[in-house]
């Protein structure tokens, strides 16, 4: 570290503090970096390009960042090293091979074969890459799932990994998903259409939301009617924030909405804006989803030429490796360029969110239901539920199911139901034991709860949650202790790691569950206090994972 020194005449100067920039990284990331604002809000957007472009983020080019952005170095050293995707080389370390494999070890993906595959990548890793693990990423239906750079490599085998290594750096081939998504938008933007002619009003829309019981499907369950009103009665600016950032293992409903039907949300998106008086729409999307970003920017580049965002900035941000920017504030601290750090509230989001303005923060699949159900009414949404619940929902099914995917069923339909009409049964050879019916924070229920609604307020009573509609089968054939570790693991590797319950709590409860004989009276204790002081939702909910296999299938404690 430099210090003052005296000069010759006498007087002191101060030399420059902190590392030197490299005018070679310099020019480098001001290169790879034209056309991108120079605000802080951006640099997520910055060092994303940079560690495309190279595979990595060395100090050199992460200095050189900051002083383009005029930013201190640590500004952009702490969100650099912050988020998983962005690999930071410190001075003097070698380079890594270009390309990252990252092999999903998600409960999906393990019990389609992904641990063998990731110990022979390891073991003869193709030529340029280097292989490690990573969190689910949102494809179970189609796994083993490997991530390439950005390639998603689905099914797959060490030959179509290889063979992915060697065309990473290729354009990514236009996808089946295009192609769907261009068949299925005949007939989009009509209500934006009516709403902006005049032909609809906001208070109908508001009305028609409310009679319907439309609620958040990203987890929450909060009334749609009711936060769009919030926002439209605070004064302005104001922004809409799509979360399109689902993390929770098995969650892959939002990327098929996106990847089918991205009109379907944007549309829904541009009502809210103009319901709520909102010039701002940003959909903040997962990074483990390449073929859903360049299919967003496309259709978004569209909408402005067809004079369908007049009014309103849209902006496609990309997350990059944070199952903790599913929090709604914490989305919003990663749009604003930095940590995604949960806010303590309140306020809350909807009276002080991005860039401190009043925010509708809503999922994908909520804002994709909003033009059919005021299309077809709230009636006819109504009419479509079981055991008097409103609507339809999508449910993500993975694990020992037949026909694994997205299921769009009505809204109380019960797991048994769900896997007869439209997950083809159980997989051959499998009896139902366990599920999960919202993820690894909602809980691991016995199979004598499949006759359950699969809707809010059916599993607290049981200690869980439906959340985003998640549901993992599990079968006689999975070790539930291990599923129970395996998803504590996950959230000890994803805990932001601003609270010290949620931050040690998680990593004490990988300890203790890994013993032999489990510590009930620790852990029941452990959970306690993750639930009362953790920050945000995360380690709030963590203690669900053994909280629940203790209670319903207490025998786990000991083997």
């Amino acid at each position: 570290m430099t210090t003052d020194t005296l000069a010759r005449d006498g007087r002191r100067k101060r030399r420059q503090k902190g590392p030197v920039v490299d005018p070679a990284a310099r020019a480098e990331v001001a290169a790879l970096t034209v056309g991108l604002d120079r605000r802080r809000d951006v640099v997520i957007e910055a060092l994303h390009r940079v560690n495309d472009a190279l595979g990595c983020l060395p100090e050199a080019h992460v200095v050189a960042l900051a002083s383009l952005w005029k930013l201190a170095p640590v500004e952009v050293f702490e969100v650099a090293t912050f988020y998983a995707h962005f690999d930071v080389i410190r001075a003097g370390e070698p380079l890594p091979p270009r390309v990252p494999v990252r092999v999903c070890d998600g409960p999906a993906c393990r019990m389609a074969g992904s641990d063998a595959l990731h110990d022979a990548l390891a073991e003869a890793p193709p030529e340029g890459c280097r292989v490690g693990h990573g969190p689910c990423m949102g494809r179970c239906e189609m796994g083993p799932t490997v991530l390439v750079g950005r390639r998603a490599v689905t099914r797959a085998t060490a030959a179509a990994v290889a063979d992915a290594v060697a065309h990473a750096a290729d354009p990514l081939p236009p996808s089946d998903a295009q192609r769907l998504a261009h068949a299925h938008a005949e007939g989009a933007y009509r209500v934006l259409a009516d709403l902006r002619a005049g032909r609809r009003t906001d208070d109908e829309v508001l009305a028609i939301l409310e009679e319907a019981g439309l609620r958040g499907l990203g987890g929450a369950g909060f009334p749609t009617a009711r936060k769009w009103r919030t926002v439209r009665d605070l004064p302005g600016p104001k922004a809409v924030c799509v979360n399109a950032d689902e993390g929770e293992p098995g969650t892959i409903k939002d990327r098929v909405w996106l990847e089918t039907r991205p009109h379907r949300m944007l549309e829904g998106a541009l009502v809210a804006a103009h319901v709520v008086g909102a010039d701002l729409v940003v959909v903040y999307l997962r990074d483990e989803y390449p073929e859903a970003h360049a299919l967003l920017a496309a259709e978004i580049e569209e909408l402005a030429a067809h004079g369908l965002t007049e009014g309103v900035t849209v902006e496609l941000r990309r997350g990059a490796g944070a199952y903790i920017c599913g929090e709604e504030s914490a989305m919003i601290e990663s749009i604003e360029g930095k940590r995604g750090w949960p806010r303590h509230r309140p306020p809350y989001v909807a009276q002080k969110g991005l860039f401190g303005r009043p925010t509708v923060v809503n999922n994908v699949e909520t804002l994709a239901w909003v033009p059919e159900v005021l299309e077809k009414g709230a009636a006819w949404w109504k009419s479509l539920g079981r055991r008097d619940r409103a609507g339809l929902r999508a449910f993500s099914v993975s694990g020992r199911v037949k026909e694994p995917g997205a299921k769009v069923a009505p809204a109380g339909i019960t797991l048994a139901e769900l896997i007869e009409e439209h997950c083809g049964g159980m997989a051959d050879g499998h009896t139902l034991t366990a599920f999960l019916p919202g993820g690894a924070s909602g809980g691991i229920m016995p199979a004598g709860l499949a006759d359950l609604p699969l809707d809010f307020g059916s599993f607290e009573p049981h200690g869980g949650f439906i959340g985003s509609a998640a549901v993992i089968v599990l079968s006689q054939a999975d070790d539930l202790r291990d599923v129970a570790r395996d998803l504590t693991r996950f959230m000890a590797h994803e805990s932001c790691g601003q609270c010290t319950p949620c931050r040690v709590g998680c990593d004490k409860a990988v300890t203790l569950l890994e013993e032999p004989a489990w510590d009930l009276d620790l852990l029941a204790d452990l959970g306690q206090v993750m639930r009362d002081g953790s920050i945000c939702g995360l380690g709030q909910a963590a203690p669900n994972i053994w909280q629940t296999l203790l209670r319903h299938f207490p025998e786990e404690a000991v083997r």
